[in-house]
Parts: C-alpha cells; structure tokens; sequence
C-alpha cells in the first residue's frame, strides 16, 4: 500500500497526525528549555528571553498530554474509519477516502420504480452516499402481486431491486436476494428476497421497518422507502371513458389513457418519505414507466404538495424509447404536460433528455413491438419552463434492450446539483 494515500483530504486521519507532530515538537523543545534552565538557572524573570525560558520549561508536560490525546484520537478515527471498509476492498485507503466523499454528497431523492429506478441508483451510489429511493407500491402482478393478496402488505419487487442496487455487499448475496425460485410448488415464480421482505413485515408488523431492517442486510447505500405504507391500487380511466383497476393489466388494454388515480385516493406518504424530501437537496422523477411507475407517487397528496413548495431542484429523466399501451407516439414535452395534468401545475425545473441515435438493430425490435424513440424539441420545452440537458446515454443490455447508462446520467445529475450550489459539490 502507497502510504502517502493516507493524506488524501477527507480521510479525517491528517488532522491528528498534525496534533501528534505538535506535541512531539512541544515536548522536545520543553525538554531541551528544561535541561538549559537547569544548566543556567535564572532567578527571577527580567527578559523576554527568560519569560520564554521559564514558559518552555512545563511544555514538555503539556507535550505529553497532546501526544497522548493525538494518538488516543489518532486510533479511534483509524478504528471508525476502517469499520466502514467494505471487505471487498483491495486497498483499504481507497475504499476510506470512497466512504468520505460519497458521505459529503449531496441529499437526492429519487422518485419511480421498476427497472428505471434500480439503474439509475447503481450509478447514483457511486456520487453520493445520501440517497433516498422513494419506490411506487401500487404493483399487483407477478410474485409481488401474490405476496399483496395473500399477505395484505405492499408489493416488495420494486422495493427489492431498490435495495439491490443500492447494495454494498458480497455478490453471493445480491444473487440469493434476485434469486427466483423455478421448481413446481407453491413458491414458483417468488423470489427469494420478496419472500425475505415478506416475511420481515411479518415478524416486525410493519412494512417501512421491515425494509429498514432488510437494508442492514444488504448493506445498503442510503434508504429504500415505501412511497406509502397503504395497501393502495392503481386505476385508470381511457379516452373513450372506461376504466380498469390494476397497475399490472392497465398496459395491456389497447386504449389510450387519459388519467390515472389511485384507490384509496387520500393515502398518505410515510413519515419517513416526508422527512427525506423536506431535508432533499434535489429530487429527480423517472426513468420509468409513466403512468405506472412514476405518477403513482406524485399522486400521493403529501408528496406533491412537498415537491411543489420544495426548494430543492426538481429534475425530470425522460424515458429513451416509448412504452406500448402507456406512450404511444409521446415525445419528451408530452411526459412533462401528461404529468403537469395530473398534478395541476408543473413541477420541474429540469428535464434530462437522450440525444443519441438508437442503433438500427435495436430500433427495429422496438419497432416490432410497438415502441419507438422519445423525441424532444428544445423550444416546446422551454417554453413550459424548464431547463434541458441533453446527452448520449445509451447503454445496451444483453444486446437485445436499451437501458439509461447509470454512470452517465448520475454525473449530469451532479453536474446539475453542482451548477445549482454555486460550483461546491464537484
């Protein structure tokens, strides 16, 4: 290990090895003031010179008490620090310097849910330790939707991806916590961690602390936040005037949407989920599917209403492509005014806009399935009042998927928080 890495700033080692190189000095020239005085004893003070000389003469003393304060701080702050070092690490100084700055970044809450909102914290954790992920509850499908039924609990497969992504743990237990069970039985088609989280909300009687309790598990970078503990449904109502309740089957109906709602319609937020966004430095909204990952949780009245007085920067991540059945020929102003409708008035201040080309190969699949590009016009935009960063985040997954790239959309994110805070965060 290169030893000068520990000087690194932020480290909080530098600040007690300073005070332990003091005490050294100090009680080496007390010592050498204390032998002289003996050799030439002075009566009484006449000078400066023998005021000096008899004030020297007791620092060896207090030498010896900041020597031994300065290694007594010196080793807690070693011992606290290297208690945060992840065991994965290969070089210790590192991961203590990672720990410190990513605990000097910014507050950021994250609103959404599904696969957008897992990716975008995989790259997020790596900026800033001071994350808030605050998860729609409203799925009713798959695994989580058996698991609501039978349990009469939220739904945990959006929350389990969360705490997933934000991970700082062994890889085996990432994998134990995605792991899917496939064999013939009453637990096909579950997960693992859904059923860890179940059975958590079970034994603690409450499904906000069985997330936090979950989350020591993972080690997890952050919190992972229920948007609200009920056991809220998601509705919508089609252009041509019917409806359908259920967040799961709302796609597949081959109907334009004109609104969405939630049932019950006065939930509330939990109590947590309203401190993090009062104490939030930025709150971002998306990438993820717009009616039914991301408006389920603006719709919750506390959440809004906190969004909307906040002084915190508001940022809007537009999907890449459209969704069949959700957004159909949408370009990126039609995301913001669909959601400008719902709530009454717009919120954001940002809007965070793809301008990379979609490969052919990939856009002839998406095509095939109904889905195509979100484009975006800087004008419309900015008429409605935000502000536009525009950049190439394509990433491929599994050659077959376009997905966000985590790390370039989280450093235009702190780009944004930086610019926001007067240049003191980067």
């Amino acid at each position: 290990m290169q030893v000068w890495k520990w000087l690194y700033p932020g480290i909080g080692l530098k600040r007690w090895m300073a005070l332990l190189a003091g005490a050294i000095l100090l009680t080496f020239v007390g010592v050498v003031s204390l032998i002289n005085s003996l050799i030439y004893p002075f009566v009484e003070i006449n000078t400066e010179i023998d005021l000096l000389k008899f004030l020297l003469s007791g620092s060896p003393v207090l030498g010896l008490l900041f020597s031994a304060g300065g290694i007594a701080l010196f080793i807690c702050s070693l011992m606290r620090m290297l208690g945060k070092i992840s065991s994965e690490s290969d070089s210790p100084v590192l991961s203590l310097y990672r720990e410190k700055r990513l605990g000097r970044g910014p507050q950021i809450t994250a609103l959404g849910g599904g696969t957008g909102l897992s990716n975008l914290l995989r790259g997020l954790k790596r900026e800033t330790s001071n994350i808030n992920a605050v998860v729609t509850v409203s799925d009713d499908g798959g695994s989580s939707g058996k698991l609501r039924s039978e349990l009469s609990m939220p739904p945990p497969g959006d929350i389990r991806n969360c705490l997933v992504a934000l991970a700082d743990t062994e890889p085996l237990m990432e994998d134990l916590f995605q792991y899917r069970f496939s064999a013939d039985g009453h637990l096909v088609g579950h997960s693992f961690g859904n059923l860890f989280i179940a059975s958590m909300n079970q034994v603690l009687g409450d499904f906000e602390d069985a997330v936090r309790e979950s989350s020591k598990v993972l080690a997890v970078k952050g919190q992972v936040l229920p948007a609200t503990k009920e056991n809220v449904r998601l509705g919508a109502v089609f252009e041509d005037g019917s409806s359908e309740l259920g967040e799961s089957t709302i796609p597949l109906i081959d109907k334009k949407i004109e609104k969405v709602f939630l049932k019950p319609e006065s939930c509330q937020a939990s109590q947590r989920t309203i401190e993090s966004l009062k104490e939030t430095d930025l709150i971002t909204v998306g990438p993820g599917s717009l009616y039914t990952s991301l408006l389920p949780n603006l719709l919750i009245d506390d959440i809004f209403e906190i969004m909307k007085n906040s002084p915190a920067t508001k940022i809007y991540i537009c999907n890449i492509m459209t969704q069949p059945g959700e957004t159909d020929d949408y370009d990126a102003a039609d995301h913001v005014r669909a959601i400008t409708e719902h709530l009454g008035s717009q919120i954001f201040d940002w809007i965070i806009v793809n301008r990379e080309p979609v490969p052919e190969d990939i856009a002839r699949r998406y095509r095939e399935e109904g889905s195509r590009p979100v484009g975006y016009k800087e004008v419309e935009l900015k008429e409605m009042g935000l502000k536009i960063r525009s950049a190439e985040l394509l990433q491929r997954q599994d050659d077959y998927y376009l997905r966000h790239d985590p790390q370039k959309l989280s450093r235009i994110i702190m780009s944004i928080a930086d610019e926001n805070s007067g240049g003191s965060l980067l």
